[in-house]
C-alpha cells in the first residue's frame, strides 16, 4: 500500500476516533472536551499512526510490525494517560515530566540502530527499564502527601499501572527480538 494511501487511512481513523468523545459530548455532561482536546488528541492520533506506518514499512515480517504496534501504543497511551490524569499524582506533578525520557530513549535508540529488530528490541528493553527507574525517583522525590489519600493504596496503584505500561515496552522489545531472529533465519547463509 502506498504512503499516502496509508496515511489518508491514519487521518480517517483518527477523525473516527475523535469523534468519540464529540458524540459522548450530545449525551452526557461528564465528557466535556474543549477544542484544545481535539485538536491535541487529533495530533497525538494521527502522531502515533503515522509514526507506526513509517516504522512497519521498515520491517519484512508480521512480527516486526506487531512489534511496532505494540511499541507505538505504548508510546500512545504515555503520552495520553500523562495527559489526561498523569502517572504520578496529578496531571500537575512535576515527576510526570520525567517520563519524556522514556520516549526519548526508544525514540533515540530506534534511530541509533537504524530501526533494525535486534536494536529496537534493546532500546525497547531500555525504555522498559527507564520506566521502571523514573517511576522509583518520582515515587520517592515526591511522595504524596499525607492526608490527601491513603498512601499506601496510592503508592500500589501507581506501581501496577506503571507496572504494566513498562511491561508494554518490555513486550515490544521481546516481539522485536522475536523478529530479529526471524530475519537471521530467513536469510541464507554463505558456507
Amino acid at each position: 500500500m502506498s504512503l499516502t494511501k496509508s496515511l489518508v487511512r491514519v487521518a480517517l481513523a483518527t477523525a473516527l476516533l475523535l469523534l468519540i468523545p464529540l458524540v459522548a459530548m450530545q449525551y452526557t455532561t461528564e465528557v466535556n472536551w474543549t477544542p484544545s482536546d481535539f485538536v491535541f488528541g487529533g495530533v497525538v492520533l494521527f502522531g502515533a499512526g503515522f509514526t507506526f506506518v513509517l516504522i512497519a514499512r521498515m520491517g519484512n515480517n508480521g512480527t516486526y510490525r506487531l512489534a511496532a504496534g505494540v511499541a507505538v501504543l505504548a508510546g500512545l497511551l504515555l503520552v495520553w494517560a500523562n495527559a489526561a490524569v498523569g502517572l504520578v499524582g496529578s496531571n500537575d506533578n512535576p515527576a510526570n515530566l520525567l517520563y519524556g525520557a522514556v520516549l526519548g530513549v526508544a525514540v533515540i535508540g530506534g534511530v541509533v540502530t537504524r530501526f533494525q529488530p535486534r536494536g529496537l528490541s534493546n532500546a525497547m528493553f531500555a525504555a522498559a527499564l527507564t520506566y521502571l527507574v523514573v517511576t522509583a525517583i518520582a515515587m520517592f522525590v515526591w511522595p504524596p502527601a499525607p492526608g490527601t489519600e491513603e498512601p499506601s493504596a496510592y503508592f500500589v496503584n501507581v506501581l501496577v499501572a506503571n507496572g504494566v505500561f513498562a511491561a508494554l515496552w518490555a513486550v515490544a522489545g521481546l516481539l522485536f527480538r522475536r523478529a530479529s531472529n526471524t530475519d537471521a533465519s530467513s536469510t541464507p547463509r554463505l558456507a
